[in-house]
């Protein structure tokens, strides 16, 4: 018999309450139990004398009650994006970095990102804050603004040298997501969006939670061309099912090559089941396009500076403001509120 994973939790029960912990018991479940996660745990008639007691009367039960907290936090932003994949190397961060250079092209319009890949955060290097540090007030912690309608929060900034690892376990990594949405004074924003790493694990079931009640606009979904990338959306794209997500659209990321100089496009990663739009259109989501590979995307982030300034007719420039007008479109958006004018 082929081995299998033990039984999971109950989906519905992990996307509630993400950073709840079953208690460690130090003995057998007695016949009555109601349970070591049920409200009545520990404090039933029949848990007298047992030696689990203790233990499931302190063990955290109900909805987080920072919540409420988090919702009056966040209660002056109009629109959260989710920046979800499920496979990494797709250019989540970049496209994260595009589409807030993008919304804060017009000075109306005032846009946050949060980065919530505690592993591997790369925002501030891509928006060229990398130096800066958290400044912190009265009123919470202030976001490094990039710009004057444009702010960031990472824990990059919080890093006593650039180059130091995060090594931490689940329920760290939560509450600093937690503190970032609770402590942060975002203050009024048009749009927050929040970039995250690869899976559908603990970062993912956080923010879900932390956000639920607040709002979450949606999620777009990026991705590459190939199938193994599609395999890793396909089940992102579960994940936002499952969690009550809604799908504001997927784009096909590195779609293509187009040569700066004679403006031909070549297939660098060749589709081989149909890419984005294909799944797109399997999933019953909407396909929000394609963006060809263009390397001054990759110096602009390395430098800090915004491709969509730097390189405004590009090809890549063309497609992904075609990109930002659909998700535009999705969240209910007059197209003059996202883009300026370009007559």
């Amino acid at each position: 018999m082929a081995p299998s994973l033990e039984e999971p939790d109950a989906v519905q029960d992990v996307l509630s309450n993400p950073l709840k912990a079953k208690p460690q018991l130090v003995a057998p479940e007695p016949e009555h139990c109601p349970g070591p996660e049920s409200e009545k745990a520990g404090q039933a008639d029949s848990c007298a004398g047992c030696p689990n007691q203790a233990i499931c009367a302190s063990a955290p039960k109900g909805p987080d009650p920072d919540i409420p907290l988090i919702s009056a936090r966040l209660s002056g932003i109009r629109h959260k994006i989710l920046v979800l994949s499920g496979k990494g190397g797709v250019g989540k961060s970049t496209f994260t970095s595009l589409l807030g250079h993008a919304f804060a092209a017009r000075d109306e319009t005032t846009v946050g990102i949060m980065d919530t890949d505690i592993c591997g955060p790369s925002i501030p290097k891509m928006m060229g804050v990398e130096a800066e540090t958290i400044h912190v007030s009265g009123t919470g912690w202030s976001p490094v603004w990039v710009t004057d309608n444009l702010g960031v929060m990472s824990i990059q900034f919080m890093l006593p040298n650039r180059d130091d690892a995060i090594i931490w376990r689940g329920p760290k990594k939560n509450g600093l997501i937690k503190q970032f949405l609770k402590d942060v004074e975002w203050g009024d924003l048009d749009f927050l969006l929040v970039d995250t790493p690869p899976g559908t694990s603990d970062e993912h079931l956080s923010v879900n939670s932390f956000l639920k009640e607040s709002g979450i606009d949606g999620a777009v979904m990026l991705t590459t061309p190939q199938e193994v990338a599609l395999l890793d959306v396909r089940k992102e794209i579960d994940f936002c099912r499952k969690a009550g997500i809604k799908v504001l659209g997927l784009v096909e990321n590195m779609s293509g090559f187009v040569c700066p100089n004679c403006t031909h496009e070549s297939q660098i990663f060749r589709a081989t089941t149909g890419g984005g739009a294909a799944l797109a259109k399997e999933m019953g989501i909407p396909f929000l396009g394609e963006v060809p590979l263009d390397p001054r995307i990759g110096r602009a982030c390395d430098y800090g500076e915004s491709f969509f300034e730097a390189f405004p007719e590009s090809p890549a420039c063309t497609a992904l403001k075609k990109v930002v007008r659909g998700l535009g479109e999705q969240l209910g958006v007059d197209p003059k509120q996202i883009l300026p004018d370009e007559g």
